[in-house]
Protein backbone atom coordinates (compact mmCIF):
# COMPACT_ATOMS: atom_id res chain seq x y z
CA UNK A 1 0.00 0.00 0.00
CA UNK A 2 2.92 2.16 1.23
CA UNK A 3 4.58 1.49 -2.95
CA UNK A 4 1.44 2.60 -4.12
CA UNK A 5 0.37 5.46 -2.40
CA UNK A 6 4.18 7.04 -3.27
CA UNK A 7 3.72 5.95 -6.71
CA UNK A 8 0.79 8.08 -6.93
CA UNK A 9 2.37 10.70 -5.47
CA UNK A 10 5.41 10.82 -7.72
CA UNK A 11 2.97 10.05 -10.90
CA UNK A 12 0.56 13.40 -9.53
CA UNK A 13 4.12 15.29 -8.92
CA UNK A 14 5.72 14.17 -12.23
CA UNK A 15 8.41 13.38 -11.12
CA UNK A 16 11.23 11.77 -12.86
CA UNK A 17 11.70 7.54 -12.56
CA UNK A 18 15.01 8.28 -11.14
CA UNK A 19 13.71 9.85 -8.30
CA UNK A 20 11.69 6.89 -7.24
CA UNK A 21 14.56 4.68 -7.48
CA UNK A 22 16.25 6.32 -4.20
CA UNK A 23 13.67 4.71 -2.12
CA UNK A 24 15.63 2.33 0.44
CA UNK A 25 15.15 -1.02 0.83
CA UNK A 26 13.22 -2.80 3.57
CA UNK A 27 8.99 -2.35 4.69
CA UNK A 28 7.85 0.19 6.29
CA UNK A 29 4.38 0.31 7.90
CA UNK A 30 2.97 4.04 7.94
CA UNK A 31 3.96 7.29 6.34
CA UNK A 32 5.07 8.48 9.82
CA UNK A 33 8.47 6.55 10.37
CA UNK A 34 8.80 5.19 13.86
CA UNK A 35 11.28 5.98 16.66
CA UNK A 36 14.99 5.88 15.32
CA UNK A 37 14.05 4.53 11.49
CA UNK A 38 15.42 6.18 8.36
CA UNK A 39 12.94 8.90 7.08
CA UNK A 40 13.07 7.43 3.71
CA UNK A 41 13.56 9.28 0.05
CA UNK A 42 10.41 8.58 -1.24
CA UNK A 43 8.69 11.65 -0.48
CA UNK A 44 7.71 10.35 3.29
CA UNK A 45 6.91 13.47 5.66
CA UNK A 46 9.06 13.47 8.70
CA UNK A 47 6.52 13.25 11.67
CA UNK A 48 5.36 17.28 12.36
CA UNK A 49 7.81 17.65 15.70
CA UNK A 50 10.52 15.98 13.32
CA UNK A 51 12.99 18.92 12.67
CA UNK A 52 14.19 18.18 9.14
CA UNK A 53 17.90 19.57 9.73
CA UNK A 54 18.51 17.40 13.32
CA UNK A 55 15.80 15.03 12.44
CA UNK A 56 14.89 15.28 15.93
CA UNK A 57 12.91 16.57 18.05
CA UNK A 58 15.34 19.53 19.22
CA UNK A 59 16.09 22.15 16.43
CA UNK A 60 19.47 22.96 15.67
CA UNK A 61 20.89 24.59 18.45
CA UNK A 62 23.25 27.36 17.21
CA UNK A 63 27.04 28.51 19.36
CA UNK A 64 25.03 31.92 19.49
CA UNK A 65 22.13 30.43 21.40
CA UNK A 66 24.87 29.58 24.55
CA UNK A 67 26.64 31.63 27.52
CA UNK A 68 30.32 32.46 27.52
CA UNK A 69 30.42 28.78 29.53
CA UNK A 70 28.81 26.47 26.57
CA UNK A 71 30.52 28.49 23.86
CA UNK A 72 34.29 27.79 25.60
CA UNK A 73 32.51 23.86 25.69
CA UNK A 74 31.18 23.82 22.43
CA UNK A 75 34.37 25.23 20.47
CA UNK A 76 36.57 22.73 22.96
CA UNK A 77 33.61 19.64 21.37
CA UNK A 78 33.20 21.09 17.77
CA UNK A 79 36.04 22.81 16.91
CA UNK A 80 36.86 25.18 14.14
CA UNK A 81 34.82 22.38 12.00
CA UNK A 82 30.80 22.62 11.38
CA UNK A 83 28.88 20.99 13.88
CA UNK A 84 26.84 17.78 13.22
CA UNK A 85 23.46 18.02 12.01
CA UNK A 86 22.78 14.86 14.28
CA UNK A 87 23.24 12.41 16.87
CA UNK A 88 24.91 12.89 20.11
CA UNK A 89 27.12 16.22 19.97
CA UNK A 90 24.18 18.40 19.12
CA UNK A 91 21.75 16.58 21.35
CA UNK A 92 24.43 17.08 24.29
CA UNK A 93 25.04 20.53 23.41
CA UNK A 94 21.68 21.74 24.83
CA UNK A 95 23.27 21.33 28.27
CA UNK A 96 27.24 21.98 27.91
CA UNK A 97 27.87 20.52 31.17
CA UNK A 98 26.56 17.44 30.15
CA UNK A 99 28.46 17.22 26.43
CA UNK A 100 31.78 17.56 28.09
CA UNK A 101 31.67 14.73 30.09
CA UNK A 102 29.62 12.10 28.10
CA UNK A 103 32.97 13.84 25.15
CA UNK A 104 35.01 13.26 27.73
CA UNK A 105 34.34 9.61 28.51
CA UNK A 106 33.13 8.75 24.88
CA UNK A 107 36.85 9.71 23.60
CA UNK A 108 38.70 7.71 26.55
CA UNK A 109 36.33 4.23 26.32
CA UNK A 110 36.60 4.36 22.22
CA UNK A 111 40.31 4.97 21.94
CA UNK A 112 42.27 5.00 24.93
CA UNK A 113 40.73 2.27 27.48
CA UNK A 114 41.70 -0.99 27.65
CA UNK A 115 39.73 -2.70 25.19
CA UNK A 116 40.66 -2.88 21.91
CA UNK A 117 38.48 -1.39 19.60
CA UNK A 118 36.54 -4.31 17.87
CA UNK A 119 35.60 -5.65 21.19
CA UNK A 120 34.48 -1.97 22.09
CA UNK A 121 32.16 -1.77 19.43
CA UNK A 122 31.27 -5.17 19.70
CA UNK A 123 29.63 -4.55 23.49
CA UNK A 124 28.06 -0.50 21.68
CA UNK A 125 26.16 -3.28 19.55
CA UNK A 126 25.13 -5.34 22.14
CA UNK A 127 23.74 -2.34 24.22
CA UNK A 128 22.33 -0.29 21.40
CA UNK A 129 20.87 -3.88 20.10
CA UNK A 130 19.35 -4.50 23.34
CA UNK A 131 17.45 -0.84 23.66
CA UNK A 132 16.40 -0.86 20.53
CA UNK A 133 18.73 2.30 19.19
CA UNK A 134 18.61 2.12 15.42
CA UNK A 135 20.61 5.51 14.94
CA UNK A 136 23.37 4.19 17.49
CA UNK A 137 23.34 0.95 16.35
CA UNK A 138 23.51 1.44 12.64
CA UNK A 139 26.51 3.59 13.01
CA UNK A 140 28.18 0.92 15.17
CA UNK A 141 27.58 -2.36 13.28
CA UNK A 142 29.71 -1.10 10.71
CA UNK A 143 32.54 0.16 12.61
CA UNK A 144 32.50 -3.23 14.39
CA UNK A 145 33.45 -4.82 10.80
CA UNK A 146 35.92 -2.76 10.12
CA UNK A 147 37.69 -3.13 13.12
CA UNK A 148 37.49 -7.05 12.35
CA UNK A 149 34.48 -8.57 14.27
CA UNK A 150 33.10 -11.03 11.78
CA UNK A 151 29.89 -11.23 10.79
CA UNK A 152 28.99 -13.99 12.36
CA UNK A 153 29.39 -11.83 15.86
CA UNK A 154 27.12 -9.37 13.85
CA UNK A 155 24.70 -11.83 12.94
CA UNK A 156 24.14 -13.41 16.75
CA UNK A 157 23.87 -10.05 17.95
CA UNK A 158 21.28 -8.82 15.19
CA UNK A 159 19.15 -11.53 15.09
CA UNK A 160 19.62 -12.53 18.73
CA UNK A 161 21.08 -15.77 18.10
CA UNK A 162 22.63 -18.22 20.95
CA UNK A 163 26.52 -17.33 20.74
CA UNK A 164 28.02 -20.31 19.28
CA UNK A 165 31.47 -20.85 17.55
CA UNK A 166 32.78 -17.23 18.59
CA UNK A 167 35.57 -16.20 20.44
CA UNK A 168 35.80 -16.44 24.29
CA UNK A 169 36.22 -12.58 24.21
CA UNK A 170 33.01 -12.25 21.94
CA UNK A 171 30.98 -14.67 23.25
CA UNK A 172 31.46 -12.95 27.24
CA UNK A 173 30.49 -9.73 25.76
CA UNK A 174 27.03 -10.71 24.28
CA UNK A 175 25.97 -12.63 27.34
CA UNK A 176 27.42 -10.16 29.97
CA UNK A 177 25.56 -7.36 28.06
CA UNK A 178 21.94 -9.46 27.70
CA UNK A 179 22.47 -10.67 31.34
CA UNK A 180 22.64 -6.54 32.34
CA UNK A 181 20.00 -6.04 30.15
CA UNK A 182 17.78 -8.43 30.57
CA UNK A 183 18.05 -10.44 33.88
CA UNK A 184 19.52 -7.43 35.64
CA UNK A 185 22.51 -9.32 37.09
CA UNK A 186 25.43 -11.16 36.79
CA UNK A 187 26.22 -14.50 38.52
CA UNK A 188 29.28 -15.29 39.52
CA UNK A 189 30.22 -17.57 37.05
CA UNK A 190 29.84 -15.09 34.31
CA UNK A 191 31.68 -12.44 36.41
CA UNK A 192 34.95 -14.48 36.49
CA UNK A 193 34.81 -15.49 33.46
CA UNK A 194 34.60 -11.94 32.38
CA UNK A 195 38.07 -11.19 35.08
CA UNK A 196 39.66 -13.67 33.36
CA UNK A 197 39.64 -12.47 29.77
CA UNK A 198 39.63 -8.53 30.45
CA UNK A 199 41.02 -8.28 33.66
CA UNK A 200 39.13 -6.02 36.55
CA UNK A 201 40.14 -2.57 35.22
CA UNK A 202 38.72 -4.24 31.79
CA UNK A 203 35.65 -5.18 32.70
CA UNK A 204 34.80 -1.93 34.57
CA UNK A 205 35.40 -0.33 31.31
CA UNK A 206 33.71 -2.77 29.29
CA UNK A 207 30.52 -2.39 31.34
CA UNK A 208 31.11 1.39 31.21
CA UNK A 209 30.95 1.37 27.33
CA UNK A 210 27.43 -0.01 27.39
CA UNK A 211 26.27 2.29 30.01
CA UNK A 212 26.99 5.00 28.19
CA UNK A 213 25.68 4.00 24.92
CA UNK A 214 22.69 3.22 27.38
CA UNK A 215 22.31 6.80 28.41
CA UNK A 216 23.15 8.58 25.24
CA UNK A 217 20.76 6.45 23.19
CA UNK A 218 17.82 7.36 26.24
CA UNK A 219 18.46 10.62 24.85
CA UNK A 220 18.38 9.77 21.47
CA UNK A 221 15.24 7.82 21.54
CA UNK A 222 13.24 10.80 23.89
CA UNK A 223 14.09 13.25 21.07
CA UNK A 224 12.92 10.76 18.01
CA UNK A 225 16.54 11.03 16.32
CA UNK A 226 15.79 9.49 13.06
CA UNK A 227 18.47 8.39 10.34
CA UNK A 228 20.19 10.96 7.60
CA UNK A 229 18.97 9.34 4.21
CA UNK A 230 22.12 8.33 3.41
CA UNK A 231 22.43 5.58 7.05
CA UNK A 232 20.41 2.37 6.22
CA UNK A 233 18.63 1.17 8.91
CA UNK A 234 20.25 -2.00 9.97
CA UNK A 235 18.76 -2.94 13.21
CA UNK A 236 16.09 -5.59 11.76
CA UNK A 237 12.25 -5.50 12.89
CA UNK A 238 11.03 -7.47 15.91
Amino acid sequence: MRITLVAALIAALSLSCSASAQSPNGPASSTEQPAGAAPGSTGAALPKDIDPVSLTRLPPLKRADLDDEGKAIYDKIVGDKPAPATGPVPMSLYSPKIAAPINELNGFLRYNGDLSPRHTEVAICVATWEIEQQYEYSSHEPAALRYGAPQEVIDTIKYNREPKGLSAEETLIIKLGRDLMRKHKVDSALYAEAVKLFGKKGVVELVTVMGDYVMVGMVLTTIDQHLPPDRPARLPPR
